[in-house]
This record gives structure tokens, C-alpha cells and sequence, in this order.
């Protein structure tokens, strides 16, 4: 692979996080520059800090007088601010398409085939309203249970025609629409942290174990979500709820165009977290070769085809970094699938995975 090619790589379903900071790197012309360029924003965050208390002061007065209370009719809430007006409204819009998003596929596996299909809304660690389906074999007589993160940008309702092909293997599938996506609550597009959405996962088995106990559990996360997925099973209480994990096109070496970005990323995250940068749409990486497959994704209106926000992308970095500083510490059962084609996530990084896992298990039978 080339090095123009490694340059491209980039997290989720969009292909944005390289083409935000393009134009930053065509900017850097020297190291002095570069020096710079982090002096004034050293600057500016040092003044943001020191007004941040006053700003604080100011936002909690005007929220209590709107807002006496943190819970609102028909969604969760968000602690640290309040949402504003055009965010509940958006909320609402999406929520309503989520539900009319078809579950049922016709199939012709007879009475196998059939399925009981629902939609549910369930509370994360911080109140939010997170959108959930399930499809369960009729007869309830299941092999097991395949829990479905969706990627950076879509959401659950895309899994539909994959979950009816399962259930009607006697598999039951569960998906959960992340925060900003699909019909959860939040500003579409945005994820303050994917540590939350790590959090929502360890919510959401918690349920789905309670409510099938003794049937064998996986969790199957796409891109991003493969990333958070990995994540979340290095946590021991969430492996010990697992059978194991199936990652697919996993973001796991994510990295920015230019290395200031690296340094610029968390202070541009923190003061304008929900900026959208405006020329991440220009040269867009294809997710698909297939034309159909990618005009039913961005003709779908619950996928977010928005530039990307600051803080998603400064998240997807850093769960990237976090992730291959501890690829060795993965003990979970896997499986990764990555086609060597794509040019979205880096199937170079799936291959260190499997690799590091299997010089591990070499290790553990050697002993």
C-alpha cells in the first residue's frame, strides 16, 4: 500500500476526518510556522480557560430560568447544559422516522423466516434516550444473541435485512442507535464522547441478558462502532457477559493528515465542540462500490451526510490511539473481517490485531 493511500485512511462511514484537516496541512510551511501556530492557540485557550467560570455563571442562570427541570416530555436529558429548542425539535423528527423505518423482511424460509420484531427506547448512564430494535425468532428457541453497534453516521435501522437472515437461522438480534444517531436523543452527528457510548453498551446487554438468561451473547460492531465495540470488551465486566466479538472494517489506526492536527484537535474539540467544518464534504471517500448500496445510504435521512463536528472527530482519534496502545491487552474471542480494498478504515491495523492475538495464544498454549 502507498503512501498516498495510508494517507487517506480515515474512521466510520464517511470518509471525512482526513479531508477536515487537508487544507490545515497545505497551511503548515515550516516548522517555525507550526510553532506558531500553537503559541496562538495556546493563547486562546489559556483566555478561554480563565473566562470559562464567568461563561459558566452566566449559561446556568439563563438554563434554570427555561429549564426548571432537567427531564423533559418524551426524551432523556443532558446533564452539564440544556438543549436547545431546534435540537428537541430534531430529536423528535428523527425519532419519528426511526419507527417507521420497515423491520419485517419477507422471507422465504417459511415459518423460519418469521420473526417478532420490536421497537424500544432505553435510558444510557446519563438519562439519554437511546432507540432500540430486536428481532427474535418466533419460536424464541434461539442459538444465541447478536447485539449490533452500527457505524459512524447510520444507525440500527439498517441492519434490518442482515437481522431477518439471522433470525431465521434461530438467531436473535438487538441494535441500539448511538447518541446523535438515528432516533436516540442528541444533536445529530454529534458524539460528546464515545466513552458514553461505550457506557450505553454495558446498559443495553445488561437488559438483554436479563431478559434471555442462559442464551449466549455477542457483540458485532461495524467501523467506528467496531471500534467501540473492542473497546468495550476490554472492560472485564462486559467480557464476562460475552461469548465473543465480530468486528467488521474496525477503526483502529486512525490518523490525522498532518501531525499538528493531533496537538490542535483537543482544544478546537473543547472551545467549539459541535463546529462543523464546512469543506469535509469535498473529496469523500466512497464506502461502497456498489452504486445502489450508496444510494440507499445517502438518500436516507436518518444518516447523518453533514460535515463532520469537531468533537466526533477529535473522539474518533482518540478511541484509535487508545485502541492500538492496547491491542495486547485484548483477551476477548474475535472475529475481524476487513477487505484489503478498503480505503475508509485501515485493514493493515485488523491484521495487527489478529496478529498480536495469535503470537498471545501462542504464548498462553506454550506455557
Amino acid at each position: 500500500m502507498t503512501g498516498q493511500q495510508l494517507e487517506e485512511l480515515t474512521s466510520g462511514a464517511s470518509g471525512r476526518i482526513i479531508p477536515v484537516f487537508r487544507g490545515v496541512r497545505r497551511s503548515v510551511l515550516s516548522r517555525e510556522a507550526a510553532c506558531r501556530v500553537l503559541i496562538v492557540l495556546r493563547s486562546v485557550f489559556l483566555w478561554f480557560i480563565i473566562l470559562l467560570p464567568l461563561l459558566r455563571g452566566r449559561g446556568s442562570i439563563s438554563a434554570s430560568s427555561s429549564f426548571p427541570s432537567p427531564k423533559r416530555k418524551g426524551g432523556g436529558f443532558r446533564k452539564g447544559g440544556r438543549w436547545s429548542a431546534a435540537e428537541e425539535e430534531d430529536v423528535k423528527r428523527r425519532r419519528a422516522l426511526a419507527e417507521r423505518v420497515e423491520m419485517g423482511v419477507s422471507s422465504e424460509e417459511g415459518d423460519a423466516g418469521s420473526c417478532l420484531c420490536e421497537r424500544f427506547v432505553l435510558y444510557g448512564t446519563r438519562m439519554n434516550a437511546l432507540f432500540c430494535r430486536s428481532w427474535l425468532p418466533a419460536a424464541r428457541n434461539m442459538k444465541a444473541i447478536l447485539v449490533i453497534i452500527h457505524g459512524l453516521n447510520e444507525h440500527s435501522g439498517r441492519y434490518a435485512h442482515f437481522a431477518s437472515q439471522l433470525t431465521a437461522n434461530y438467531f436473535g438480534v438487538y441494535a441500539m442507535d448511538w447518541i446523535g444517531h438515528g432516533g436516540s436523543d442528541g444533536l445529530h452527528g454529534y458524539v460528546p464522547s464515545l466513552d458514553w457510548v461505550v457506557s450505553d453498551i454495558e446498559v443495553f446487554l445488561d437488559k438483554i441478558r436479563l431478559e434471555n438468561p442462559g442464551v449466549p451473547c455477542f457483540l458485532f460492531g461495524h467501523s467506528t462502532g467496531g471500534a467501540v465495540v473492542l473497546k468495550s470488551a476490554l472492560f472485564s465486566r462486559v467480557e464476562s457477559m460475552l461469548e465473543g466479538i465480530i468486528l467488521t472494517s474496525p477503526a483502529l489506526r486512525v490518523k490525522p493528515a498532518h501531525p499538528i492536527v493531533g496537538v490542535v484537535a483537543p482544544i478546537i474539540s473543547l472551545v467549539l465542540p459541535k463546529y462543523q467544518v464546512r469543506g469535509a464534504n469535498e473529496a469523500g471517500i466512497p464506502v461502497s462500490r456498489d452504486p445502489a448500496a450508496m444510494q440507499a445510504k445517502y438518500s436516507d435521512p436518518l444518516v447523518y451526510t453533514g460535515p463532520i463536528r469537531v468533537r466526533t472527530g477529535h473522539e474518533i482519534l482518540r478511541i484509535s490511539s487508545y485502541l492500538m496502545r492496547n491491542i495486547r491487552s485484548v483477551t476477548v474471542p474475535f472475529l475481524v473481517l476487513h477487505g484489503t480494498g478498503d480505503r475508509i478504515t485501515d485493514p493493515l491495523a485488523s491484521q495487527d490485531l489478529y496478529n498480536d492475538a495469535h503470537i498471545q495464544t501462542q504464548g498462553d498454549q506454550a506455557l
